[in-house]
């Protein structure tokens, strides 16, 4: 069975802030005594993302169905 996933689309700024709120949380985690691996692996993740150039399309309120 193949492997559902997920994509995001942010911008710089959307991207850093999700960095910084994990980065929030990874610390929280640490102060709890938490294992991180998790938080760390996302962290890399969404700092590695690879950049696509793609259109947007957006709906009106007026064309949706």
């Amino acid at each position: 069975m193949k492997e559902e996933r997920y994509y995001l689309v942010l911008n710089d700024d959307e991207q850093s802030l999700l960095i910084r709120s994990l980065n929030d949380e990874r610390t929280a985690q640490l102060k709890n005594g938490k294992a991180v691996d998790s938080i760390d692996e996302l962290i890399v993740k969404v700092g590695k993302a690879p950049l696509k150039k793609i259109k947007v399309l957006e709906r009106s309120d007026c064309c949706a169905r």
